[in-house]
């Protein structure tokens, strides 16, 4: 057993390495919803031996209710065991076959992934030991009792470190009492709360077909997929869709300042912004990646670091939910500068929301992205990942081939229009985490 694991690895290693020199090309998707209601979606990538499988849920951190972290508990504790099998036994089975087990937790949705040899023999145990750990976990007290623990000191790192602080008081702020403005890891009070039939009920109520999403990209054909499909299917009960979350209210102005013991101070800013699926959200990306998303050549950039050297690293971009995500700006700078910082940011905002970008920062930047384009979509994960956020979005099967062409299309106007729509710096949130310190006179 230990030969064929070190033959199994070593296999994985080539085929890793060999994905950079795979041949860009937009995919064809299939897609069709099995008799139990998955929706699936899935590629056929046979250059490599290998298979991606993400299985997708209206089960994110939003859906947490009171019990901030509860999602995100229930899904690291999938593997600690199914039926017999205990943690170290679910490892093991997966290691033995060269398969990999994960999971994640976003504020909309969370996935359980897999990655297998696409060979017989290896995969089918790993379908086998996927489906057991996501349809049956066990949930051990001692690995909720362990995990709970985990949990609690994590959250306890998390208070002192101001990059969290600042992230999480932010979107307290911005969304109030909107589910978006729970942690997804939850908090020490949270955290204390939760029980182990808590973590049960969760997985019983959204674990379910009808609340599911299946991405599958890989060395399998239409009908190996389409079996794969019904067997995840067949495995989970069919449940009801939840209903969906609750509009997001405009931001209201506000400022905070935090004290932390740090000469360095975190800056983030910010609105609410657009849902996934806005009709201004192409127009928004683009004047974004030249407001603040572009690196060295974005605004933000040149005026904030590159002309007054106020921050070594300076950004902003639109992160789309279900419901209206964020606009973020962030920024670290020293505590005696931020007052200047802000006023920069907020000068280089105001300016653009105004006047919009040139026409030269227009062609340079959709050129940019356009060329990028190709590096987003080089790897099965990287497609697993569309697919999964086309399918729960309910995006069109042709976004990606779309993409560059819905890039091309925006115009100058587009991006002004857009700004001056959705952004307003009256109704801006701003976070503070560090030493308040006095500007420096000048000498």
């Amino acid at each position: 057993m230990i030969k064929t694991t070190m033959l199994i690895r070593s296999a994985i290693l080539f085929f890793v390495l060999s994905i950079s020199s795979t041949v860009y090309a937009l995919p064809e998707i299939n897609a069709w919803t099995t008799d139990n209601g998955i929706k699936v979606l899935h590629v056929n990538s046979p250059e490599l031996p290998m298979v991606d499988i993400a299985l997708t849920f209206d089960a994110g951190s939003a859906r947490d209710n009171e019990l901030a972290g509860l999602s995100a508990m229930m899904h690291g504790l999938l593997d600690k065991g199914t039926g017999k099998l205990d943690a170290d036994d679910v490892a093991s089975r997966f290691e033995d076959v060269g398969a990999q087990f994960s999971a994640s937790v976003d504020l909309d949705r969370s996935s359980v992934m897999l990655r297998s040899l696409s060979n017989e023999e290896f995969f089918n145990d790993a379908l086998t030991m996927f489906i057991s750990v996501v349809s049956k976990p066990s949930f051990p007290e001692r690995d909720f009792d362990r995990e709970k623990k985990r949990l609690l000191i994590s959250l306890e790192d998390i208070d002192q470190r101001p990059s969290d602080i600042v992230g999480r008081k932010f979107f307290e702020l911005l969304y109030q009492q909107h589910p978006y403005a729970q942690p997804r890891s939850g908090t020490k009070q949270s955290a204390n709360k939760i029980t182990l039939k808590d973590i049960k009920k969760f997985h019983k109520s959204y674990l379910v077909t009808t609340n599911s999403i299946l991405a599958i990209v890989g060395d399998v054909s239409e009908q190996q997929a389409q079996d794969i499909a019904n067997k995840i299917s067949e495995s989970l009960p069919k449940g009801k869709a939840q209903e969906k979350i609750a509009l997001v209210k405009s931001s209201l102005e506000t400022k905070q300042h935090i004290d932390f013991p740090s000469q360095q101070s975190h800056v983030r800013m910010g609105q609410i912004g657009v849902e996934r699926g806005n009709p201004d959200y192409f127009n928004l990306y683009v004047g974004n990646h030249i407001l603040g998303g572009g690196g060295f050549t974005s605004r933000l950039v040149k005026e904030v670091r590159s002309k007054r050297g106020l921050s070594y690293s300076v950004y902003s971009y639109f992160l789309p939910y279900e419901q209206a995500g964020p606009f973020m700006l962030g920024l670290q700078t020293r505590s005696d500068q931020v007052t200047e910082a802000i006023q920069v940011c907020n000068q280089v905002l105001a300016d653009f929301i105004e006047n919009g970008p040139t026409q030269e920062e227009l062609a340079l930047s959709k050129q940019n992205i356009m060329n990028g384009f190709p590096l987003r979509i080089d790897s099965n994960r990287d497609i697993l990942g569309y697919l999964s956020l086309i399918g729960y979005y309910n995006l069109p099967l042709t976004y990606l081939d779309d993409f560059n062409k819905n890039i091309e299309n925006v115009s100058l106007e587009d991006v002004k229009k857009a700004f001056r729509k959705q952004l307003d710096l009256d109704t801006f949130v701003t976070v503070v985490v560090g030493s308040e310190q006095k500007p420096e006179e000048d000498a």
